[in-house]
């Protein structure tokens, strides 16, 4: 590649950077508002539960086994994958970047 073709190069990395980054920021927001969600309804639900006299040793496991609250449960889940996902892109692309860049200064420099 020639020294302008790694510039591009450079240059679209940054780009896929800078979208990953707005990703990023739209992927925690689910993750957060996932997690409310999930917490909510769970609290409510061992309300509930304590208020039927629900013996208390059990109350987590017949809350977590509600099927609203699994579902709850399961996007959160999804949710901070998506999150993860979107931070290693992120990495993916600084490494990318700095391959370049070094590829580039040994073109300057040779």
């Amino acid at each position: 590649m020639s020294g302008q073709d790694l510039c591009l190069e450079l240059r679209h990395k940054q780009q896929m950077l800078e979208t990953s980054l707005g990703e990023l920021g739209k992927c925690g927001r689910a993750n957060a508002k996932a997690e409310g969600a999930y917490r909510v309804a769970l609290a409510k639900k061992i309300l509930v539960e304590r208020d039927k006299g629900t013996p208390v040793t059990i109350i987590s496991d017949i809350c977590r086994g509600d099927r609203g609250i699994a579902e709850l449960k399961f996007r959160r889940d999804v949710a901070e994958v998506m999150y993860q996902v979107a931070l290693e892109t992120i990495n993916v692309y600084k490494i990318e970047a700095r391959q370049i860049e070094a590829q580039i200064e040994r073109e300057w420099k040779g």
